[in-house]
């Protein structure tokens, strides 16, 4: 009873999942790599910065790092543009809490250290939770056609 076509059947419909994983290329990969890289870079500065200029070192670690975090974001127009970065960041952060075996540490227990901590994990969970709404593309979008 069918025309032979489709099989009788309906075609598919095609669903647009913002979790899908078409478009990944190495391209992409190096991408995401280079923003790994820059938010060790960031949390290394941001960490040394805070402690050294405490109010304005502080903030201007922050801002640096959700500037990275929300660039991420809108050069891949993914939520694993903020990831990427903020992955790098929780590294190098928790590796330089972290205490050595002569007691040396570079984070002290103090209230800029907690702030940058939590301020920066803060960040960067809005950035990726935000992400960048879909647009829909500039064809459909034109009236007149």
């Amino acid at each position: 009873m069918s025309n032979g076509k489709s099989g009788g059947r309906a075609p598919a419909p095609q669903v647009d999942l913002p979790f899908a994983f078409g478009g990944f290329s190495a391209g992409r990969a190096a991408l995401l790599l280079a923003l790994f890289v820059l938010g060790l870079l960031v949390g290394v500065a941001g960490a040394l910065l805070q402690g050294g200029w405490f109010p304005g070192g502080l903030l201007l670690s922050l801002v640096g790092a959700a500037g990275l975090f929300h660039g991420g974001v809108r050069l891949t127009r993914a939520r694993s543009g903020a990831v990427a970065p903020a992955a790098g960041w929780v590294v190098a952060v928790v590796l330089l809490t972290a205490s050595r075996p002569e007691g040396d540490f570079l984070f002290g227990a103090g209230l800029g250290s907690y702030l940058f901590l939590l301020g920066g994990m803060a960040v960067a969970v809005m950035c990726a939770t935000l992400g960048v709404p879909r647009q829909p593309p500039s064809s459909a979008a034109r009236l007149g056609k």
